[in-house]
């Protein structure tokens, strides 16, 4: 009977760690940059599109096509930064908890 109340217990404090980590990913902010730094696009931690910065040398009519990947590629640099730092800090919320692979929690 014991296990079952330290697991609730566990269970009641990873919640409460859980909706302060989403607090903290709300307010994340990343960067990514493709091009040597040309291209920079910002997303929160929820992967919302916050801003993009364009190097003016890049506005040529026959670059357009390099302009749209470098934009991609910075997208997906700061996407992938972003899921990093969930995981990272899921990590820290889940430490010690005897949980599957893959488990998510539905809070």
């Amino acid at each position: 009977m014991k296990d079952i109340m330290g697991m609730m217990k566990a269970a009641s404090e990873m919640k409460g760690k859980m909706e302060a980590m989403q607090a903290q990913l709300a307010e994340l902010v990343v960067e990514g940059r493709s091009g040597g730094g040309m291209v920079t696009v910002s997303l929160s931690g929820k992967g919302e599109m916050k801003g993009i910065k364009i190097d003016p040398s890049l506005f040529k009519d026959d670059d357009v096509e390099v302009l749209e990947d470098l934009i991609i590629a910075a997208h997906n640099d700061a996407k992938a930064k972003s899921e990093a730092e969930m995981q990272s800090k899921m990590a820290e919320v889940t430490a010690g908890l005897p949980l599957p692979p893959g488990m998510k929690f539905p809070f």
